[in-house]
């Protein structure tokens, strides 16, 4: 990560420092109310011209291996299958559609603007801008409180669309250097290496499943989620297949069987591993974009104002094209198909722009245009534009996505909210259920199984309202059995919820918040 030949304790002390500043960064952001990813960048870009400070740099290979896999796997994981599967038609027109049309639009203003610059590259320059950004979508997202629709829509095209640009990028790198190019060949390269990288990413992610089923140790199992991203994206790249499509395809895989495979210690202390783990490597990613501008700076061989020029056009170009391509993508299938418009009205015109505005590049930008060989054409002159787009995109369109929010009346909606009481609720009657088998079970703990009737009694009332040290023998095995007792009716709840999240009733995230409950009370038996 560091420049040149830096010591290994220089480069300890340069990334205890940018945490230091991550946690100061993030902290200022949440107290002035900013999405926490624009503050990094912003900090990052400022950081970069203090005199006498080390400058980082941010190599391609550190993004796509230790930056990159756990972001989409943790993406993945939190995916709503329910959710992803009913906008699928929606995820895949920008996903798929949108890249391929931004990496034409970019390439054909970038070659009016550059004559002398080869096509082949100007579509290397498209493919490199062409994916909005998983991390900073969700960051933002859910900071601002988007509508959860369109937050499942920008969740589930940033899983995919890396890998749409990520192809294209590689084949427009080949024909630059080859001198070449097959329409034909770069189709069949696409259509293999993504179906590849999902084959891959679904044997990565049942032998994790099978793993944390076999075993009862949860910091082994933690430790497996933790190295299971890795696994998933270096055997897909050691194929030559899609490692983000293999990685996300095995968070969501792991993520759907979380609930069944896992204990509830597991989910507990691998929850709060993983949100740390996250945290960290969040604010790497958003400070280090920042710091990159001196060494990009020092690689263009040109004055800063035709490349200014070139990033305004290529950043207008991105955002322009989305804005045009969001309003057809959501209307004219509804106008060809009666059938998708009676079970899926128009969405207000309103929406369909927020989701247009929310087209934020990030850290797969970077470091795609960092990979590129250095004596690719232009090099300097590609990773200044990239950075630029970057930053008019996450720090433009970030922070005037809430004042176009306000100005087009668009609000969050409480639906997941309505859809956890409904887990509770059906979970809270499900467990009633099994308490009155437990009188015929365990009929010496009447005074017990009594005494968790009126207990989930009262929960029921409760979430209607929301809808409309030493021990002898005999007390230790009493102990024992009330502690199966409860076990008993908290396992009844989770297969409740496991069963309507199965059935598309309720959400994953619904499904998780209740869950969590579960999982606490589970604990607190074994205490």
């Amino acid at each position: 990560m560091a420049e040149g030949t830096i010591e290994p304790t220089t480069v300890i002390e340069l990334v205890l420092g940018l945490l230091v500043l991550v946690t100061l960064a993030v902290t200022a952001a949440r107290r002035l109310g900013i999405p926490y990813p624009i503050m990094l960048v912003v900090g990052g870009l400022l950081l970069g011209f203090v005199p006498g400070l080390p400058q980082p740099q941010l190599a391609p290979e550190l993004a796509f291996l230790i930056f990159l896999p756990p972001l989409l796997f943790a993406a993945g994981y939190f995916t709503s299958l329910r959710d992803f599967r009913a906008d699928l038609r929606a995820i895949s027109l920008l996903a798929v559609g949108l890249v391929l049309v931004t990496i034409v639009a970019v390439a054909v203003v970038l070659h009016l603007l550059l004559p002398d610059l080869p096509l082949a590259a100007a579509f290397v320059m498209g493919a490199i801008v062409a994916p909005p950004d998983a991390v900073a979508a969700t960051a933002i997202a859910q900071r601002i409180g988007l509508p959860r629709r369109i937050v499942t829509i920008l969740e589930g095209e940033s899983l995919i669309n890396d890998a749409t640009a990520l192809v294209a990028y590689r084949v427009a790198v080949a024909a630059v250097l080859s001198g070449s190019f097959s329409l034909v060949d770069a189709g069949l390269s696409f259509v293999g290496v993504a179906a590849g990288g999902v084959v891959a990413g679904l044997v990565v992610g049942y032998a994790t499943v099978l793993l944390l089923r076999h075993l009862t140790d949860p910091p082994v199992e933690v430790t497996i989620t933790l190295l299971a991203p890795f696994a998933a994206y270096i055997s897909a790249d050691s194929l030559a297949v899609s490692g983000v499509l293999a990685t996300v395809t095995a968070g969501i895989l792991v993520g759907h069987r979380a609930p069944r495979v896992m204990s509830s210690e597991t989910r507990l202390i691998g929850s709060g591993a993983w949100q740390m783990l996250l945290f960290v490597l969040n604010g790497l990613v958003f400070i280090l974009i920042g710091l990159q501008l001196p060494s990009i700076l020092a690689e263009l061989d040109r004055s800063p104002v035709e490349p200014l020029g070139l990033a305004l056009a290529v950043s207008l170009t991105v955002i322009v094209v989305r804005l045009v391509w969001v309003f057809p993508g959501a209307y004219l299938p509804r106008l060809l198909s009666r059938s998708l418009r009676e079970r899926d009205p128009n969405p207000p015109w309103q929406r369909v722009f927020v989701l247009g505005w929310a087209g934020m590049r990030g850290i797969v930008s970077l470091a795609a245009a960092l990979a590129l060989p250095l004596d690719f054409p232009e090099r300097g002159l590609f990773l200044f534009v990239t950075l630029s787009v970057i930053v008019a995109t996450l720090v433009g369109q970030g922070l005037t996505l809430p004042l176009v929010m306000r100005a087009l009346g668009v609000t969050g909606d409480t639906y997941h909210e309505e859809e956890e009481v409904h887990a509770r609720t059906m979970a809270s009657q499900a467990a009633s259920a099994r308490i009155g088998r437990l009188y015929g079970e365990w009929p010496a703990h009447r005074e017990l199984i009594e005494h968790l009737q009126a207990q989930y009694a009262h929960r029921d009332r409760h979430l209607a309202e929301n809808q409309g040290d030493g021990m002898s023998v005999e007390a230790e095995t009493e102990l024992i059995e009330h502690g199966r007792i409860r076990r008993a009716v908290i396992d009844a709840e989770r297969d409740a919820i496991i069963g309507l999240r199965d059935r598309g009733a309720i959400s994953a995230e619904a499904l998780r918040r209740v869950e969590r409950d579960l999982d606490l009370e589970e604990l607190r038996l074994e205490a």
